[in-house]
């Protein structure tokens, strides 16, 4: 729990994951298996009387699959530093300092991950994959060049969603914004968080200088710079923290999720003694992936 914490303070979208409760554990399986909901029912009918009701089967669902992925720190330590830092002559409290180091390292890392686009080896596929430049891409083993319903949008300032190439500035930010927003509402179904590069977060930041806004009370606790567009949190993040400059993530959040094996939740594992040192070990353990089940509703303002 410490672990996931210490993640938690240090990136946005995951903290905002794991407030809406939008983490699963599972306990195992090949494959991490998501449903996706994509198709509305076909049996909507105006009727009269005795007219006859449309009984027939819809094919609504389906299924995205993403692989396992895994991630491990490993506080290590020799039996000369452990001996040489124990008692009331110790230098530093030693395990504290290196567990608080592989935290760090973890939080780190996993920030990385989050934003990647899962192209290095067994990486998390993070918002770059999920919410590509391009829209497309397979994602959870869907085609989305054959399956249009799995495509996110893409805001480009060279050729946004409606008119003429926009340059990204204070004076343009909330019309470049606004596109995409409305783009990816559908009634009730619109983006809870934006996560701008510090660019980006910079201009919409200037733009409101001359009107009232509110914080999320959840994300300034949290330690994040929070403004508001509509019902979206903003808050930037570093390129530092893997996040590419001149990027915006407009992220529904009720349609993504980060799923973990239970048995390796960012779990603080036993120490293991080596058998041929006079040493130890703590492994701390991830396994899971970033997953999506309607990439229509997620979308990216870009250069």
């Amino acid at each position: 729990s410490e672990v996931a914490d210490n993640v938690s303070k240090h990136n946005a979208l995951y903290r905002r994951l794991m407030k809406k409760g939008r983490m699963r554990l599972e306990d195992g399986g090949i494959s991490i298996v998501q449903p996706l909901d994509y198709a509305e029912n076909s049996t909507y009918q105006r009727y009269s009387g005795f007219d006859p009701l449309n009984v027939s089967a819809s094919d609504v669902l389906s299924a995205a699959e993403f692989p396992w992925r895994q991630v491990a720190v490993n506080v290590a330590a020799s039996g000369l530093e452990i001996r040489s830092n124990s008692g009331e002559n110790r230098v530093i409290n030693f395990v504290k300092a290196k567990v608080k180091n592989a935290q760090r390292s973890f939080a780190n890392g996993l920030s990385g991950d989050l934003y990647s686009n899962g192209s290095a080896s067994n990486q998390i596929g993070g918002v770059q994959a999920l919410i590509s430049d391009a829209g497309t891409g397979t994602v959870g083993g869907i085609d989305s060049s054959a399956f249009v319903f799995w495509k996110s949008i893409v805001q480009s300032a060279a050729a946004p969603l409606i008119g003429a190439a926009i340059t990204p500035s204070a004076t343009t930010m909330e019309l470049f914004f606004g596109q995409l927003y409305n783009a990816l509402t559908r009634g009730t179904d619109q983006p809870d968080l934006i996560v701008a590069a510090i660019d980006y977060f910079t201009f919409y930041e200037t733009s409101q200088t001359s009107i009232k806004r509110y914080s999320s009370d959840e994300s300034a606790q949290g330690g994040f710079i929070s403004l508001k567009y509509k019902n979206a949190d903003v808050v930037f993040d570093t390129t530092a923290s893997g996040i590419p400059a001149a990027h915006a993530y407009f992220i529904n959040s009720d349609y993504l999720e980060m799923v973990a094996h239970q048995d390796a939740n960012m779990e603080i594992m036993p120490e293991l003694r080596s058998v041929n040192q006079d040493a130890i070990v703590i492994p701390i353990l991830f396994q899971g992936n970033l997953v999506v089940s309607n990439r229509s509703l997620q979308g990216v303002a870009k250069a």
